[in-house]
């Protein structure tokens, strides 16, 4: 007979059922895989075999043929070990097919039988949920990831043999519940903080903005001016994730094989090397997987001295920026991740760092400067809602402490909240900000006064902004009037965003 046990196949963000069928014929034994599997999968008949064997269990001495459906997709991953054995049980005699219908099965086999964690524990439980399964069994590892998707039973199993006996009826396994698992959650992100700054009160201010809105910014300035510390404190600012934003984090970063039990609370902050591959920041490979930028999702993408990265590599961040999302075509086939991240970057303005410095002079040509600055493109740039220029502090200034804010960054935090809060009223959605707006929506949320927009039209002209620029201001002075709680933009709101642009 013809047994089938369902699982789920990952496909970029999202996943595919797949209907793992078993055949037991008449013929010398043998045990053969069909259905696009890669090398993960073939490996999988000794485990299998060894497994059902130390199981306790009887492995069939017959011709054995397991496809898995549909054919034409590409399947990847030790996920589909656990259901190819209960599939060979099935056909074997050993279990009846309707004891495995009706669930989803996933789970790596260990030669004992005992079951390993997997990867992308969520993307299965909701690929099982959205197709109408009611329960679905995973490695008891994985069972705080699934646990995050509701409206369905999730089983976490310890070996094969507990699960046949389950399966059987003779040793029941009750379903998974929140409390148990609620422990396994990420510490969240240790920054510093606004009051370990001192001075760079302009910097700070841009900081304030780029939280409360959620744009890009770029500072740029002479070495040991504090760039990398303001890049790193804007994680700090971010309000916490929604459930819904957890659910998609934790998603991505089990897919990508970092997180195996446990769910992300904190935003992400990722902070890729400068000679890190564009496969490596995009994502992609010959069974594409997340890069940066999506591990990065609803959190912040952090990349010191950006004109170190390979320009071929920048250029690549053009369409994620643009998009909120990564496309990676291969041959074997297409995956699409949600990379909706802010962006900082910081860079010295010129090779020896001192261009423009008031302390000590800089020692490079022109032309070395031209090239320096000629690493990152026109349309990359454009990109970056907000450039700062950071310059270098005092040393009195760093050592006298009385006039700083002992709470300048709960009071920040505290500002952020206020903005949030209207884009949420505004917008009606918690995951609609002012950077992704679309222009429609800008001009439809925009309200300026007559004197702003003529000021804005006026700095347009003179200081010839591309059009993407002179939107990306106008959002950038709606962040400014959502942080002073005015409806309107005012004339003083664009002054300011045009300060960043």
């Amino acid at each position: 007979m013809v047994a089938k046990v369902v699982s789920v196949a990952p496909v970029g963000f999202d996943g595919r059922i797949v209907e793992v069928e078993s055949d037991a014929t008449r013929g010398l034994p043998n045990f053969r895989i069909v259905g696009l599997a890669n090398k993960s999968i073939d490996e999988a008949r000794e485990r299998v075999r060894s497994a059902i064997s130390n199981s306790l269990l009887d492995f069939p001495a017959s011709h054995l043929t397991i496809n898995l459906a549909p054919a034409e997709l590409p399947k990847d991953g030790t996920h589909f070990d656990l259901p190819i054995a209960l599939a060979v049980a099935v056909s074997s005699g050993q279990l009846r097919q309707q004891e495995v219908s009706g669930a989803v099965f996933a789970g790596e086999l260990a030669l004992d039988g005992a079951l390993r964690p997997i990867s992308g524990a969520i993307t299965i439980a909701e690929t099982a949920r959205s197709s109408g399964f009611s329960t679905v069994y995973l490695p008891r590892e994985n069972v705080a990831q699934a646990l995050l998707v509701t409206d369905i039973t999730i089983i976490g199993i310890d070996s094969l043999k507990q699960l046949f006996l389950h399966l059987k009826k003779e040793a029941a396994i009750e379903p998974s519940t929140t409390q148990e698992t609620s422990a396994h959650q990420t510490q969240q992100y240790e920054g510093p903080l606004l009051d370990e700054i001192r001075g760079q009160d302009q910097a700070k201010r841009a900081l304030i903005i780029a939280a409360a809105g959620r744009h890009n910014i770029l500072f740029s300035g002479p070495p040991g001016a504090g760039k990398t510390m303001l890049g790193r404190v804007l994680a700090s600012l971010l309000p916490a994730m929604s459930a819904d934003e957890k659910l998609a984090v934790t998603k991505i970063h089990s897919l990508a094989g970092e997180l195996i039990d446990g769910s992300i609370t904190a935003r992400p902050f990722r902070t890729p090397h400068h000679t890190a591959s564009r496969t490596a920041l995009i994502g992609g490979g010959t069974h594409p997987k997340p890069g940066e930028v999506s591990l990065a999702h609803m959190g912040v993408l952090f990349l010191d001295e950006i004109p170190e990265y390979p320009r071929a590599t920048l250029e690549s961040l053009r369409q994620p920026l643009e998009d909120r999302t990564v496309t990676v075509t291969r041959a074997q086939g297409r995956a699409q991740y949600p990379a909706d991240f802010m962006l900082v970057a910081t860079m010295n303005p010129c090779p020896c760092g001192h261009f423009g410095d008031e302390l000590k002079q800089c020692t490079c040509s022109s032309s070395q400067i031209l090239s320096y600055q000629q690493r990152l493109s026109g349309p990359f740039l454009d990109r970056i809602d907000m450039k700062l220029p950071v310059k270098r502090v005092p040393h009195a200034a760093l050592m006298n402490h009385d006039n700083e804010s002992k709470e300048q960054h709960l009071d920040a935090m505290k500002q952020i909240e206020v903005a949030l809060d209207a884009q949420r009223n505004r917008y009606g959605s918690s995951s609609k900000y002012n950077s992704n707006l679309s222009n429609r929506m800008l001009q439809l949320h925009a309200h300026q006064t007559p004197e702003a927009q003529a000021l804005l039209l006026s700095a347009a002209e003179k200081l010839q902004l591309s059009a993407r620029s002179t939107f990306k201001t106008l959002k950038i002075a709606r962040t400014i009037a959502d942080l002073d709680a005015s409806d309107a933009i005012l004339p003083k709101h664009v002054a300011e965003a045009l300060q960043y642009r």
